[in-house]
């Protein structure tokens, strides 16, 4: 990532995954023939502390896989080809084991 993002509060940096997908005679659909997708790794994340007046406490970490709200967060272009999406904590439905 060329651009330094330090995301505040309870923000978080997500680069997204294209999801490709394999029909039954094995040949490859990229992903950016599909939906958004919802699949991302967290680039960056912020310190948490006081949010709109509650205590957050950030519950994910930098290298994790997680899916995501589909029509949460802000994106933004750091390069030609490629982009990050910031999103609030709460817009992270499940981390990916």
């Amino acid at each position: 990532m060329s651009l330094n993002l330090k995301p505040l509060g309870d923000r978080v940096v997500l680069k997204p995954i294209e999801a490709e997908e394999t029909t039954e005679s094995g040949i490859v659909i990229p992903g950016k023939e599909k939906e958004k997708p919802q699949q991302a790794e967290i680039l960056a994340v912020g310190p948490g502390g006081m949010v709109d007046g509650k205590e957050v406490k950030m519950e994910v970490k930098v290298g994790q896989k997680i899916i995501y709200s589909k029509y949460s967060g802000t994106e933004i272009e750091v390069s030609k080809d490629e982009k990050v999406i910031i999103v609030r904590q709460n817009d992270i439905l499940a981390v990916i084991e």
